[in-house]
């Protein structure tokens, strides 16, 4: 599985889809996906919500000062237990520890957290609610939602490194400047994208479809008169953007290499097909339009 599982802009009927690779059809990953993919296997998804958890109560608990409190010999078994058979408990357990460390949290830290889970929800839930508009409910799975276990990981990372940060530099995220300029660039990117996907309608789709059917059309209008991917665009800056608002240096710059490379591998296995849809006439929009991502043609 890819790093980053994204829809494509599906402007251009079938061939808008998620990045599913199969073997002897994509580019040969780079190190940067090599590396992560690398990093993420080595974790499955209840191993990675573990470890966040016991980061999560030991940082709570070094915020307080009472790490002698802390039992470190953790009845591992009963808690994979609980996890396993009783999410409930977790979640209750979990959402209680959230609004300890809040109370401790600056003024500062509960904005920022609070605009990164919300600009997160939104941009999932809404990607869920426009496919099953577009397509239906029936057509619609729980994928369209775009949430896998890479992505969970990269977002645990951002979040951790927010709450060391906010623990030993607070001064660091109070730069208010930096900060409402990522959440303006999360606006942008998420305006952008589901500008794309409402103007490309029933040719939006999370999946690959490598077959040209009648009704598929070549989008060049709207949006796409100004960039081919604008969906990729919009998850580009949006990406970026929650970690400007965040003022997370390390995850800034993380996400950008990411997400690029990841793009830059991706549009030509898209355009691959597209050129096979639609011959000259994409040629001459790809010439005339650009791909909406720095540094890909």
């Amino acid at each position: 599985m890819h790093p980053l599982s994204l829809s494509t802009d599906a402007s251009h009927g079938g061939a808008s889809v998620s990045y599913r690779p199969i073997l002897g059809e994509a580019a040969t990953p780079s190190p940067f996906f090599s590396a992560f993919n690398w990093i993420s296997s080595h974790f499955s998804r209840s191993d990675v919500l573990l470890h966040c958890i016991f980061m999560l109560f030991h940082f709570d608990a070094k915020l307080r000062g009472f790490w002698s409190e802390v039992n470190p010999l953790y009845n591992l078994i009963e808690f994979r237990e609980s996890l396993w058979f009783n999410p409930l408990i977790l979640f209750e357990e979990l959402l209680t520890r959230l609004k300890e460390m809040t109370e401790l949290f600056s003024e500062s830290g509960q904005r920022q957290l609070s605009q990164m889970f919300y600009a997160v929800l939104f941009f999932h839930v809404s990607e869920y609610l426009l496919a099953m508009a577009c397509h239906g409910k029936s057509k619609v799975t729980i994928e369209s939602l775009l949430i896998t276990r890479d992505y969970v990981f990269a977002m645990i990372f951002a979040v951790l490194e927010y709450l060391v940060e906010l623990y030993f530099f607070p001064t660091l995220k109070d730069n208010w400047t930096i900060s409402n300029l990522g959440l303006t660039m999360v606006v942008l990117g998420e305006t952008t994208r589901k500008l794309a996907i409402l103007t490309a309608g029933r040719a939006f789709t999370h999946f690959v479809q490598r077959y040209h059917e009648d009704d598929h059309q070549l989008i060049t209008y709207g949006v796409y008169g100004i960039v081919r991917h604008p969906g990729y665009t919009g998850f580009l800056i949006w990406s970026v953007g929650t970690q400007v608002m965040l003022c997370n240096p390390i995850s800034t710059v993380a996400f950008a290499v990411i997400v690029w490379d990841f793009f830059h591998a991706r549009i030509p296995y898209e355009e691959f097909f597209l050129k096979q849809f639609f011959g000259s006439q994409h040629e001459a929009y790809a010439q005339r339009v650009p791909s909406g991502i720095p540094f890909v043609k």
